[in-house]
């Protein structure tokens, strides 16, 4: 087993309750399946041994999925990350929250249209899948990114015991200790910080053995900029071909600390004789970033209006739940993991709020899924390409609608996975269907919509900066 020694450092354990919102608290299990949520930063569709890659090495991610299901139509809510994060936290649409985009977002002050007037932080009186289940007796965690809001919205205020890490910056100001984050004590010099985030971890899930708990990991690995451990970065420029294109032997290297704190994760279930009765999902919240991985077939990649944008890594693994070694083409999307958490516990949503994402319950044991279609709705520009628009995906076809100049573009993902061929004009039809089915989904959500900028400028506009 390939597991870099850690620090033992000092953990943030202070005790941050915070009420559930809920009107009533739910029925659940005394001691129901423990449940763990592992949410990477960035993570490319093919950054996995299990989906594809000959160059970066995660025998235990792989491992995770030969346990469980991989879902080869796997989705972000979003292709970018604060509005996926919310999606996580709520089982709806990020149209229906009001954050769709990164929090605080992009300026183009010149450009053709203005984003709405969106919400920057989940709101505390949205219920989030913490608040459930702790309102049912588990122990809750959240131990990394947060990204969801200055103080008053940490994850403490939204049904998480433990806040470890989280707020409301996007990236740490370091990956190297000292990391400068407000809400993590300082580790000894040097130490890393997916390192420490697993130990972290394993010191949450030791304390809550006897159960039930409720972990929600999302790493800021493997979000830029790439800092990486020098030895590990080294082996990989070491390699051999083949090689990954573009190939980036820093990022390799993260991506083998989220594998190796998986692998931590894992013995420590095993070791406490609890792995047995506890639920594994791995995800990404947007889609890797082009230039840094290689996304292909996929087009394009984060920031994106196209499927490397929101194709993700998805995996459960659910003893008990889920078949060994099976994968699933049924299209999945963020949305649905909470859904199938508060189905798969029991616990159940809050009656009073809608759940946009479906439980996977049946799916996972080797079922259909009875939803029509999966929409995304980003009505922002971003510097990797995206101008505002909303997408749709039915069967396997999808539909791009592009604000800026009313067009539409559709794809067959089942033969054009690249969406090279644009077939508007061949499928009329199909196109006018699927774009009034995509109108009356953002009727429904409520969707913000993006606006004309009086003070457009092509002379003055210019993309900004490459923040991510």
């Amino acid at each position: 087993m390939r597991l870099a020694p850690l620090l033992a450092p000092l953990a943030c354990w202070a005790a941050l309750t915070a009420m559930p919102r809920a009107a009533e608290p739910p029925a659940g299990p005394s001691r129901g399946p423990n449940v763990i949520v592992i949410l990477v930063d960035d993570m490319g569709w093919r950054d996995l041994g299990c989906q594809g890659s000959d160059f970066y090495e995660t025998p235990h991610v792989d491992r995770l999925a030969a346990s469980g299901m991989r879902f080869t139509n796997g989705y972000s809510a979003c292709t970018v990350c604060s509005p996926t994060r919310a999606a996580m936290m709520t089982g709806q649409y990020p149209a229906r929250l009001h954050i769709t985009d990164w929090i605080a977002g992009h300026q183009r002050p010149h450009a053709r249209l203005l984003p709405p007037d969106w919400t920057k932080h989940l709101p505390l009186e949205a219920v989030t899948v913490a608040e459930r289940l702790k309102a049912a007796g588990y122990a809750t965690a959240s131990i990394g990114k947060w990204h969801l809001g200055g103080p008053a919205f940490h994850p403490e205020h939204q049904g998480f015991d433990l806040n470890v890490g989280g707020y409301d910056r996007g990236q740490p100001p370091s990956y190297f200790a000292p990391y400068r984050i407000p809400t993590l004590v300082e580790g000894p010099k040097g130490e890393y910080l997916t390192d420490r985030e697993a130990a972290e971890a394993v010191r949450f899930i030791t304390a809550h053995k006897d159960g039930p708990f409720y972990l929600y990991l999302p790493h800021y690995c493997v979000h830029t900029p790439i800092p990486a451990k020098p030895a590990v970065t080294a082996r990989y420029a070491a390699k051999a071909a083949p090689r990954q294109k573009p190939k980036n032997d820093a990022y390799a290297a993260m991506v083998e600390s989220v594998d190796d704190a998986l692998g931590r994760i894992v013995a420590a279930l095993e070791e406490h004789g609890i792995r047995d009765r506890t639920a594994i999902f791995f995800t990404s919240d947007n889609g890797g970033l082009a230039g840094i991985t290689d996304n292909r077939p996929l087009r394009a990649g984060k920031g994106s209006a196209y499927e490397a944008g929101v194709r993700v890594p998805f995996i459960v693994s659910w003893p008990g739940v889920t078949k060994p070694g099976s994968t699933s083409d049924v299209p999945v999307i963020t949305p649905d993991i909470p859904a199938t958490i508060l189905g798969g516990t029991g616990v159940g949503p809050d009656p009073a709020q809608p759940l946009d994402g479906r439980d996977l319950s049946g799916v996972l044991a080797g079922g259909p899924l009875d939803r029509e279609a999966s929409y995304w709705h980003y009505p922002h520009y971003h510097p990797c390409g995206a101008t505002p628009y909303s997408a749709i995906r039915a069967g396997s076809w999808r539909l791009v609608h592009f604000y800026e100049d009313d067009r539409d573009e559709l794809y067959d993902l089942a033969a054009d996975p690249s969406e090279a061929t644009d077939l508007v004009a061949r499928e009329p039809a199909r196109a006018k269907a699927l774009r009034e089915k995509l109108d009356a989904w953002l009727t429904q959500v409520g969707a913000q919509l993006p606006l004309p900028n009086p003070n457009h400028d092509p002379t003055q506009d210019s993309k900004p900066k490459r923040k991510r």
